[in-house]
């Protein structure tokens, strides 16, 4: 290695009790309740951009939102006030924000700190973590008892980016919506996206302002439904109510409604799918060519996509926006050659094709000396991992808003630090004593995000306390108000080196009779 390439360490080492990798929504919520369940800790949040907001920062393409409501999207502790329910990502951020100003979080955030690798040593109780400083390329150590992980689940440097045979001849632009420039003009192009999903469904009605045309390509369907982006309820609430009293009756209202609503695809899903398709009928019209939203799969086999007040279809009604469901053969000069024969002509095609899975920000993980293969282990709770010490993660819904099991998870975090604080435990680690646990997928879905992670995440268990079920009255039951110490988890203190048992044993027995 050339001294050019060097990398230099600082060796400025700083100790906390606990570390918070991330400052986004998960990362902003656990640092508000450390402060205010477990007030005696010490802690930081590392963040390996410049900016706090995660995601709701990251991303700045046309019509950025939400497709969950603020009311449950929001943190338990902070009323969402805005007249819209259905938020998008200038807003959200700002509600991030305003949430770490009102709390005093920044003075705590490390930005410009790249997570590397966590070390834990069974000797010390401590994890040892490197990070790399954005500004200067340096490896700065800093240390903690325990390490919380709210780095989402997606890469994001880049995001998931199939080949597409010829897109090197391709004249225009190509752009991925994770890497959208806020500056760039579309004015009169012809827009070409590719992907059913969420960003698509996002991307198509917002940037029939200044196209000239969008097309949605699809590969196959999503199921897509129309939500009110205001709320009437709340908007009447609110003229008889505090705030924080309109919010708890519209959080619990919807947290219901969307466990009825889940339950119920899943329960009676031929039921579901038709009563779905009456109502995307009434948007677009009984001309309309219904194959475009009609999925092979069953509803919340994939996750649902929200449109608030139906802009998409009201788009696709006024001819500013069209979908096309086929197969791509291979890019052109001048846009997309599909499979059926036809065309599409393009001067932009935005390749919304999903998130590169990414867990724990691509940190590695090593206890006592050797790497950690989170893929092998189980998840406790959701939130601790098999036979890893001192380390949780926030993992949120994937049939509900994110920051609803985000908030039980630290809540439950902070139950732990000072439980381990009160019976003077320094660790813990989750043990699965039950040999008739078998391991199953971390997130039942067909989303190929998820399926392109399965030999990346780790497993859920066939039973309690390692199964997941997705729903909110349980993980409150278990979480919020459940036992701390129960029998999976281990508790101790550090481990003594054997040189160091030994010199301690001489120690004690010197001066003893031979």
């Amino acid at each position: 290695m050339n001294s050019a390439t060097q990398i230099h360490h600082v060796n400025d080492l700083e100790y906390f009790d606990v570390l918070i990798i991330g400052a986004g929504l998960s990362g902003i919520g656990a640092a508000v309740h450390l402060q205010k369940d477990s007030p005696n800790k010490t802690y930081a949040i590392l963040e390996g951009r410049e900016a706090m907001g995660g995601t709701w920062d990251l991303f700045r393409y046309p019509g950025v939102r939400s497709d969950s409501d603020m009311y449950t999207l929001g943190y338990n502790f902070k009323p969402w006030t805005d007249s819209k329910g259905i938020a998008d990502g200038k807003d959200i951020r700002e509600y991030i924000c305003s949430t770490a100003e009102e709390h005093d979080i920044e003075k705590n955030i490390r930005f410009g700190h790249k997570v590397l690798s966590s070390s834990w040593s069974s000797e010390t109780a401590c994890w040892t973590v490197e990070v790399q400083l954005a500004n200067s390329g340096e490896i700065k150590t800093y240390q903690c008892n325990f390490l919380l992980c709210c780095t989402g689940y997606y890469n994001y440097d880049q995001g998931y980016q199939p080949e597409f045979k010829g897109s090197e001849h391709f004249k225009g632009d190509i752009i991925h919506p994770q890497k959208w420039d806020e500056n760039y003009d579309y004015a009169g192009k012809k827009v070409v996206v590719i992907g059913s999903g969420a960003t698509a469904i996002t991307l198509v009605p917002a940037m029939t302002d200044k196209a000239s045309h969008v097309t949605m390509l699809q590969r196959s369907p999503s199921y897509v439904m129309s939500i009110p982006q205001d709320d009437l309820m709340v908007n009447l609430l609110r003229k008889f109510l505090p705030e924080t009293w309109v919010y708890r009756i519209t959080r619990t209202r919807n947290i219901a409604l969307t466990s009825l609503w889940y339950n119920y695809c899943k329960t009676f899903p031929n039921s579901a799918r038709r009563l779905i398709s009456k109502l995307n009928i009434k948007e677009v019209g009984n001309d309309f060519n219904m194959e475009h939203f009609t999925p092979k799969y069953n509803p919340w086999d994939e996750r649902l996509c929200a449109v608030p007040d139906g802009d998409l279809f009201e788009a696709l009604r006024e001819k500013k926006a069209s979908i096309v469901t086929d197969h791509i053969d291979h890019f052109t000069e001048t846009g997309i050659q599909l499979k059926s024969g036809e065309s599409l002509d393009a001067d932009i095609i935005i390749t919304a094709t999903g998130l590169d899975v990414q867990l724990f920000g691509k940190m590695k993980l090593f206890v006592d000396g050797k790497e950690f293969d989170a893929h092998e282990k189980m998840i406790y709770r959701g939130v601790l991992l098999e036979d890893l010490p001192n380390a949780g993660m926030v993992f949120g819904y994937t049939n509900a808003s994110w920051t609803l099991k985000a908030d039980l998870i630290t809540e439950w975090m902070c139950r732990l630090l000072n439980h381990m604080d009160a019976s003077g435990k320094k660790i813990v680690i989750p043990k699965n004593f039950d040999s008739s646990v078998e391991h199953s997928p971390f997130v039942d879905m067909q989303s190929g995000y998820v399926q392109r992670a399965m030999d990346k995440a780790p497993q859920q268990g066939t039973k309690l306390p390692w199964k997941l079920y997705q729903n909110y009255a349980l993980d409150l039951a278990t979480l919020r108000f459940g036992k701390v110490d129960d029998k999976t988890l281990v508790f101790s203190n550090a481990i003594p080196s054997t040189t160091q048992r030994s010199t301690a044993d001489d120690k004690s027995n010197a001066g003893s009779p031979a």
